[in-house]
């Protein structure tokens, strides 16, 4: 039944309820401490890998906000000073890049590299990166052995049967079961929201008295819930990449939308494969680098390439091309290598480094925020049958992605802390126009997300990046784009109507000799939803 209020009014009322919840106080209690102790910024720690003039430090914050007093962590923050001098400083420029799960900490050397596209912003704004609660250096989770984690090979994602079902079952619980044992404490307090408080009380550490804000990813999601939770604490926001933030796709439909969103990329990469055949020889039509890529995972499933690389190995690293257009030539060059005879390419690509004990420490901690936060931030399916049902249908039209991110995520299905309901993303008194970049075929993020966000904040502008995919606007040289963020983020003011943009340049094609150096790093790139 109609209660006669409008949707606006309706908003603010929430809102306002928002504000008298034990949280909202316990989160002003928070940062008004923050505030007066500042950050004790220092040279970082040897092993953080930040050199001169990039300094660190840490915030303190409470784990459950509605006790504010009680148990604390400590979140790692690190900065670059603005390269502008005192009069140009408009404040600190806070980065979040997606995951969840993603640590923020090399932000700060876009200043100390000279990154070009960000030379004029980082004039005006200190650049300041942080791990969210859970992640590195503020106090990290863990959900399993790290080494266990990474170990190959692992089962084929795409089941052949029943049998393959019941045990892939077997291993998201049992691994929901590890987060309990290993991280029990903290699963009820991963969420969101709590990261979007977190968040206000780095602000207020950092002695600004509104945020200024670049996230991309999730790093979006975290941008809109804190629009949402603290509107009138927000300055500028750039969110790249968006998450739909609507109630209903958080998150179990979401990552469905992922498998086609995909799909249309993997589709668009095996174009430009084909397109480039004379350099790579994988196949002169799309239809035929599918079947090449059919042939290879059926061989690595047969027998592991390098006795430890198979279809799921395959897939983490191809994955890397939907995803990011830097991926397209070194992926295709090292395929190209393979077919070629070189199998030993692709398996240092896509095997793991058994020997890099930190950096799989930090994939196995990147997978338990992102499945701690996912699965605490809201209500996933507990039955089986209605996973199992969702995924076959997709794989049917959808499958190179669908069963991987069903597993990925099944231990949503059994999560044993309590699921919390989203927050509704809306606009309340207070908050500033907000810039959303987006590209029209991003997998990881796919377009519908921008439109909704951009319907529920009331005043934002939309840069849409048309006939492009990949994941991540704002880090790419396209002067449309890169003119709009630093006109923003330097003087506040966006165009006068939304924005469509020309796409980036399309990769070039790159010989393996060519790629070579890139083949690894295209493997190391972050997977971030």
């Amino acid at each position: 039944m109609a209660d006669g209020t409008t949707a606006a009014q309706r908003a603010d009322r929430t809102g306002a309820a928002a504000k008298d919840s034990a949280e909202a106080r316990g989160v002003r209690q928070a940062a008004a401490r923050a505030a007066d102790k500042g950050v004790a910024w220092k040279d970082c720690p040897k092993d953080w890998g930040f050199d001169k003039p990039i300094q660190c430090g840490y915030v303190t914050v409470p784990v459950d906000y509605a006790h504010p007093r009680g148990r604390t962590i400590d979140i790692a923050v690190n900065r670059a000073r603005n390269t502008g001098g005192a009069e140009a400083r408009q404040g600190s420029l806070v980065y979040n890049p997606g995951g969840p799960g993603g640590s923020g900490m090399r932000f700060p050397t876009r200043v100390t590299t000279g990154n070009p596209l960000w030379t004029k912003t980082a004039k005006a704004y200190d650049f300041v990166g942080f791990d969210p609660r859970g992640v590195g250096h503020s106090a990290p989770i863990s959900c399993m052995d790290p080494q266990e984690f990474v170990k190959a090979p692992k089962a084929d994602p795409v089941p052949d049967d029943e049998a393959d079902k019941r045990a892939q079952r077997k291993l998201a619980r049992e691994y929901a079961d590890g987060c309990a044992e290993r991280s029990g404490d903290m699963l009820p307090h991963m969420t969101t929201p709590n990261t979007a408080r977190d968040l206000d009380v780095v602000r207020a550490a950092l002695g600004d008295r509104k945020l200024n804000y670049l996230g991309v990813s999730y790093g979006t999601y975290l941008g809109a819930v804190y629009a949402t939770l603290f509107p009138d604490h927000v300055r500028r926001m750039v969110v790249d990449s968006v998450v739909n933030p609507s109630r209903e796709k958080i998150w179990y439909q979401a990552n469905l939308d992922q498998d086609v969103a995909f799909e249309t990329r993997w589709n668009d990469w095996k174009d430009w494969v084909a397109a480039n055949d004379a350099t790579y020889g994988i196949g002169d039509t799309p239809e035929k680098v599918q079947a090449q890529w059919e042939k290879l995972r059926a061989a690595a499933k047969k027998e592991p390439l390098g006795g430890v690389v198979g279809p799921a190995e395959l897939l983490s690293f191809f994955q890397g091309a939907p995803y990011y257009d830097s991926s397209w030539a070194p992926t295709a060059a090292t395929w190209s290598e393979y077919l070629k005879g070189d199998e030993q390419a692709l398996v240092d690509a896509a095997a793991p480094d058994m020997s890099d004990t930190a950096g799989n420490a930090s994939s196995e901690n990147g997978n338990a925020v992102y499945t701690a936060v996912e699965c605490t931030d809201a209500k996933w399916p507990r039955s089986w049958s209605r996973w199992n049902r969702d995924s076959e249908r997709l794989h049917a039209d959808y499958p190179f992605l669908t069963w991987s991110n069903a597993w990925m995520n099944l231990p949503c299905a059994t999560w044993p802390a309590k699921q919390q309901r989203p927050v509704d993303v809306a606009t309340h008194k207070g908050l500033p126009p907000v810039l959303i970049v987006q590209s029209e075929r991003d997998a990881a993020t796919p377009y519908e997300g921008a439109v909704e966000l951009h319907e529920r904040l009331k005043g934002s502008r939309l840069v849409t990046e048309r006939d492009a995919g990949s994941h991540g606007v704002t880090g790419l040289e396209n002067a449309c784009v890169n003119k709009r963020v630093d006109t923003y983020l330097l003087k506040g003011t966006t165009d006068r109507r939304d924005v469509t943009c020309e796409p980036h340049a399309v990769p070039e094609p790159e010989k393996a000799s060519e790629s070579a150096g890139a083949r690894k790093a295209a493997a190391d790139l972050p997977r971030l939803p």
